[in-house]
This record gives structure tokens, C-alpha cells and sequence, in this order.
């Protein structure tokens, strides 16, 4: 089983706002889509960290966290949400989804979920994108303080994370900005 974790708690300054509140093309909130494709994955929970004095969004079955500070780098962000998300026995595995890779497909998610290794990496046509899948033990070395980053990159290397081709452009879908989003959605011909 496995968890999924939203890093959604940036102010978003070269989208215009949060990437968490940015819409897709169907409506739906980066948010919403990324919490969908966890979900649709199998998910047994997934949380999300948010900008600090976040309302809840009221998405069904997530698991909202607001940061206690502004400013926080991802590697604080992360934290956050594996401090709250290690408190739960109920999985073994988690996917760490970055906000701005709201095109990844729920069949990649379970893809990365099921695949073996201490963490997984996806890569589509040879570029590593997200999300990560680290195992529950890679966590709790994290939220102890034994693996200390200083971002992800470290950590993924220092535990030998293995790459899983997926056939699915959304993971290299980096949409940070407006441009970002539009020139994805063309370039993998996403129908909304």
C-alpha cells in the first residue's frame, strides 16, 4: 500500500499565484489533479503541504497542510508532510508529487507505486521527471534527521534510486508557469 504527498506550499510568484489554485484547461485545479491521479493510483492517503493560512480546499480524502512559515525551500516542505504522513502504519511506500506536474497519469502513479527499489525515478524518453516513490524506510531516515539532503537529488543518490521508463509525457511536465502549461498540453496533445 502507499501514500501520496502534495508539494503544493509555494507562493507560486512566476505563475501569478499558487500553483495549487492554478486551473486546468477542464476546470479542475493543479491541486485537484494531482490529489486525482494519487487517488486514481491507490492511494491510501495522501496529504498535501499548502501555503501557510491555507483554508482547506475541501477535495475529498486529502489531507490538507498548511506550512508554518512562508519561504520554506522543498526540502522543509517535504518534511512537513512526511512528519504528519509517517504518524499513519497503513503504508509502506509514498509518491511525492510536486504541484506543478499536474498532467501525470493515476497508471504511471501505480506504475512508480509498484515498482521495487528503496525510491523510484520516472523517466520518459530518457528524462527524469516526477513523481518520486520513496519506501516508508527512506522517510523515516528522513524525518530523523539521517538523510539530510539538502534537497532530494541527495537523497535519491545516497539511497541508490533506480529509473522506471513510463510512457507518459506528464511526468516531465514541469508547468511552473502559464507558458509552461500551454507550451505541455500542446507539445503531449492533452485533451481536456
Amino acid at each position: 500500500m502507499f501514500a501520496g504527498l502534495i508539494l503544493a506550499g509555494g507562493a507560486g510568484r512566476r505563475f501569478g499565484g499558487p500553483k495549487a489554485w492554478a486551473l486546468l484547461p477542464d476546470g479542475r485545479t493543479f491541486l485537484e489533479a494531482c490529489a486525482a491521479a494519487l487517488h486514481g493510483a491507490g492511494a491510501v492517503r495522501v496529504a498535501a503541504t499548502l501555503p501557510p493560512g491555507s483554508v482547506d480546499p475541501q477535495i475529498p480524502g486529502l489531507n490538507p497542510l498548511p506550512l508554518p512559515e512562508p519561504g520554506l525551500d522543498m526540502f522543509a516542505s517535504l518534511r512537513t508532510g512526511l512528519d504528519r504522513l509517517i504518524q499513519s502504519d497503513d503504508w509502506q511506500v509514498l509518491a511525492v508529487l510536486p504541484v506543478d506536474h499536474p498532467l501525470v497519469t493515476a497508471e504511471t502513479v501505480a506504475a512508480l507505486a509498484a515498482a521495487e527499489g528503496q525510491a523510484v525515478i520516472p523517466s520518459y524518453r530518457g528524462k527524469h521527471g516526477h513523481p518520486i516513490v520513496i519506501a516508508r524506510e527512506v522517510v523515516g531516515s528522513i524525518v530523523c534527521g539521517a538523510l539530510t539532503g539538502p534537497t532530494m537529488r541527495e537523497v535519491l543518490k545516497a539511497v541508490g534510486a533506480v529509473d522506471l521508463e513510463v510512457d507518459d509525457p506528464g511526468v516531465t511536465a514541469n508547468c511552473n508557469t502559464p507558458a509552461a502549461l500551454s507550451e505541455a498540453l500542446k507539445a503531449a496533445n492533452f485533451d481536456f
